[in-house]
């Protein structure tokens, strides 16, 4: 396989192909290191390379496994693996070594996916771009002028760029929904306790905080999901399975829905609505009358103050305890001038 012709697969595909012994893991792992190599000085989505530890995976695939065998990276925040830097975006972490790896990690690792690497993403996950000190500014495929998004623009970047078919990623306020938008790709925040976060953490931003993946295709997301859904005991709360896998489910048509836009930003926000996104909007209600659905404009059930006073209010004193706690864990609390001017 050269890459051409990996790129224009999804995992799934992928996956399949190596059930029917027509490509090899190691081929694929080969093109995707290739292509990082590649690619990646231009665009920085690849923060920690883990060669090595991907090769040794290969040893044991399951190649019955619903991703047997497909290149995958994590994203440098949230979750880990044990005995590899995570840096969460940050110069107080930029010498932390894991000691433990997150359930979730297992659970892709079983699934036959193999970890090579680990992508760029925002300090702690609080900006909706990558632009930070330590490990620098990730770089949209497209066009490198342009923002990938966040926080998990690192795994956006990386599968526009073709080096992987899907790549980890987690939402609190956007951070997988905007790297999509961003890089021309599908991305779902899943509903909170469909995936444990456990167990490094119980829960993050009171339960805001979920992870996922961003995709080629809307298929390998609904894989994904079947293969790593489920509680970890000790979890803080969980959620009733599906009654059927979701990749079943996409293959059922869908119901006629009502569905409501809006051109507008949130009441109390005064900022510019840019023309080419107006269009967008434009495009897609069509797109969705079309197939049946009944659209129509509604006012924004909410304002600004939402933001301002409740979300705010809940992601700075979670970062505040975060920060309190590797100062502990240091001995040393983190000062103003190693932590990012946003943070």
């Amino acid at each position: 396989m050269n890459f051409e012709e990996y790129r224009k697969q999804d995992a799934v595909a992928l996956a399949e192909l190596i059930k029917k012994k027509e490509v090899t893991p190691s081929e694929l792992l080969e093109i995707a290191i290739k292509r990082t190599e590649e690619v990646n000085p231009k665009i920085n989505a690849v923060v920690t390379k883990l060669y090595e530890e991907g090769k040794q995976q290969l040893k044991n695939i399951d190649t019955n496994a619903p991703f047997a065998g497909v290149p995958f990276l994590l994203k440098d925040v949230d979750v880990q693996l044990k005995g590899t830097r995570f840096t969460e975006g940050s110069r107080i972490l930029k010498d932390y070594i894991s000691t433990e790896t997150s359930e979730v990690v297992l659970r892709i690792q079983k699934a036959g996916a193999v970890i090579f690497g680990k992508s760029n993403t925002s300090e702690f996950g609080l900006t909706p771009f990558v632009e930070g000190k330590l490990l620098g500014v990730c770089r949209n495929p497209w066009n490198t002028n342009h923002t990938t998004g966040g926080s998990s623009g690192g795994a956006g970047a990386s599968v526009a760029a073709g080096i992987v078919p899907m790549a980890w990623a987690s939402d609190g306020g956007g951070s997988i929904r905007i790297p999509a938008s961003c890089n021309g790709l599908f991305g779902i925040k899943p509903s909170r306790g469909r995936i444990t976060n456990g167990p490094i953490w119980g829960e993050m931003w009171s339960g805001a905080i979920s992870s996922g993946i961003v995709s080629r295709s809307v298929r390998d997301a609904a894989a994904y999901i079947d293969a790593v859904q489920g509680e970890l005991k000790g979890d803080p709360y969980t959620i009733a399975p599906p009654e059927k896998p979701y990749s079943e489910e996409i293959k059922q048509a869908p119901r006629k829905l009502k569905i409501g836009y809006s051109y507008q930003m949130p009441k109390g926000l005064n900022a510019p609505i840019d023309e080419e996104n107006i269009k967008a909007i434009e495009k897609t209600v069509a797109l969705l009358r079309s197939a049946g659905h009944t659209v129509d404009e509604v006012e924004l059930p909410f304002t600004n103050k939402v933001n301002s006073e409740l979300l705010y209010t809940l992601v700075l004193g979670e970062a505040s305890a975060t920060f309190e706690l590797i100062g502990e864990q240091r001995g040393r609390k983190p000062q103003r001038d190693e932590l990012e001017p946003n943070t």
